[in-house]
């Protein structure tokens, strides 16, 4: 993205995006963009369902962004999403992700600026992280076993626990687990560790206020997605009810049901998933939202993949993203192999990027083994 003329103030000739490609290894999908000057960026899409992502990609949104200048990336997302008004699917927004997330990416490219420094600069040059587990099917005295390793190995000062059952309407996925849990967690953690739960949706109203007044008890730091995420009322009635704060927002794709969140106090802790939301360009504004309301910002995040790339440039950079944010412990198989280097937590903190871009690149075995598909400019 560079004019070679000598003129001292040349007119500057368009940069356009000439080509889109997708690499699919399920459950993931990596999007490849590349511009007519030669500046390629790398993004992805929220995992899962890979394949069905990537044909909504080529089929639906890659028009919106082909022979377009990439520094317009918020206005194709936001065409993109007005004239799919009919169509609010999740495969639409994660596919939009994919394509925002390798656009920001070129930026940083061109520049020689991390994404990070573009949102808006620095506010931190590091940020605490929480051991996030994502697991239901283990006891609590083996969970609260692993998370002291990570607690010895990585420094973590904060964890994060599952308790009933995902949009299990008061169920549980063993007798009396969620109160079994929470108790020996902490009991076991001590009382210098900061210990949330989330119940995934799990919870009506009346049985979550019970949980969270147990939560309470044992000094836990927040209760997450206590109820279906669609039902505010019942999140609403949630938060009102309790002392500890109350988080949700990940499922969410819809800027105005996180202003609907934000300015009704249904939730005191915002969390935007980057990949289920549509991008970068969507979750700052989430972010800046969360700011105004002078509440935190934790985007989710929930795996191993690119998705922990992006989430850290946006908390380094957000004001919103004061506290601990989410890092998953758990070991994803199928995310090994497709980037380099790989961001590590050192006495429980993660540090700002400094490469340009993303500062990551794709490894070659995953370009090579993935399945291919491109579309191209016509213009």
């Amino acid at each position: 993205m560079s004019c070679t003329t000598s003129d001292p103030n040349p007119a500057r000739t368009p940069v356009k995006i000439e080509s889109i490609e997708t690499l699919v290894r399920e459950p993931v999908t990596i999007v490849r963009v590349r511009t007519d000057d030669g500046v390629e960026g790398i993004g992805q899409t929220a995992p899962y369902a890979a394949e069905m992502t990537s044909q909504v990609l080529h089929s639906m949104v890659a028009r919106f962004f082909l022979g377009r200048d990439p520094w317009d990336v918020e206005t194709l997302v936001d065409n993109c999403l007005r004239t799919y008004y009919k169509f609010p699917s999740t495969f639409l927004y994660r596919s939009l992700a994919g394509l925002d997330t390798a656009v920001w990416d070129i930026l940083g490219r061109a520049t020689g600026q991390p994404v990070s420094k573009l949102l808006g600069g620095h506010v931190r040059d590091s940020i605490p992280v929480y051991a996030s587990s994502m697991r239901r099917d283990i006891g609590p005295d083996e969970e609260a076993d692993r998370l002291l390793e990570r607690i010895e190995t990585d420094g973590f000062e904060a964890v994060k626990i599952r308790v009933g059952s995902a949009m299990g309407r008061d169920g549980d996925v063993a007798p009396r687990r969620t109160e079994r849990i929470i108790a020996r967690v902490r009991d076991k953690l001590g009382e210098d560790i900061a210990i949330s739960a989330d119940a995934n949706g799990g919870f009506t109203a009346a049985r979550a206020i019970r949980v969270g007044r147990m939560l309470e008890d044992y000094a836990y730091h927040h209760f997450e997605e206590p109820c279906p995420y669609s039902q505010l009322e019942q999140t609403a009635q949630v938060a009102a009810a309790l002392d500890i704060a109350v988080s949700g927002g990940e499922q969410d794709n819809s800027l105005s049901q996180f202003n609907r969140m934000i300015a009704g106090r249904v939730v005191d802790i915002v969390q935007p998933d980057i990949g289920y939301l549509g991008g970068i360009s969507r979750a700052r504004k989430v972010a800046v939202l969360a700011e105004a309301a002078g509440i935190p910002c934790t985007p989710h995040c929930a795996n191993d993949s690119l998705l922990q790339v992006f989430t850290t440039h946006l908390a380094v950079s957000m004001p919103a993203c004061s506290q601990a944010q989410e890092w998953s412990i758990e070991d994803t198989p199928w995310s090994r192999g497709i980037y380099h280097p790989l961001p590590t937590v050192v006495d429980g903190r993660v540090a700002a990027p400094t490469g340009p871009g993303w500062g990551v690149s794709l490894d070659p075995d995953f370009v090579t083994t993935a399945e291919r598909r491109i579309s191209r400019s016509t213009a």
